[in-house]
């Protein structure tokens, strides 16, 4: 069984005080007693300030370069004459990327198989994941035609967790790029 996405169960946020020495003052923030000095807990996630956004949309650049490496099956795509840039806030802490499954009903959170629908996308094709830190990374889930960033020819390794760097293009399907913004 491959494994799962790059986080856990609830648990994996839990917060406790550092230890500290006995009598002593404890680290910035904590009364060395067991308890914190400051009146609200740290947060785990999101960091103070940071707002990340993402722009979605196709990429003739992008979709030029894949029409070259695919086969004579990709002969007959041809780039949406028309398709608005989505523009959305990254909330939460994973953000699914697909195509909605008509016979189970279950839709991603960024749905490709709305009108113009990009055909190499794959139902479940990856994910948007928040760090720690409050960064993103982006997950592959073992898609058919793979997810590449940043323009590159080598699609990144399914189930592993590639760091986003504020501007970044995430590359899925035939033709859409989703541009990853900090701030």
């Amino acid at each position: 069984m491959p494994p799962g996405p790059a986080f856990g169960g609830e648990d994996d946020w839990v917060l406790s005080p550092p230890s500290a020495p006995a009598g002593g003052p404890g680290p910035e923030g904590w009364n060395g007693q067991g308890g914190a000095q400051q009146t609200q807990p740290p947060q785990a996630y999101p960091a103070p300030g940071t707002n990340w956004s993402i722009t979605i949309g196709p990429d003739r650049e992008y979709f030029m370069a894949m029409m070259q490496r695919s086969g004579p099956e990709a002969a007959g795509l041809n780039l949406p004459a028309y398709s608005p840039e989505q523009q959305r806030p990254l909330t939460g802490n994973q953000i699914t990327i697909g195509r909605r499954r008509h016979s189970t009903g279950d839709t991603p959170d960024i749905d490709l198989s709305v009108p113009p629908e990009d055909p190499g996308v794959s139902h479940q094709h990856a994910m948007l994941v928040q760090q720690p830190d409050g960064s993103w990374a982006v997950v592959d889930q073992n898609s058919t035609n793979g997810t590449t960033v940043n323009g590159g020819e080598e699609p990144i390794q399914p189930f592993v967790p590639v760091p986003l760097q504020d501007g970044d293009r995430v590359h899925v399907g035939a033709w859409t790029t989703i541009r990853v913004r900090r701030g």
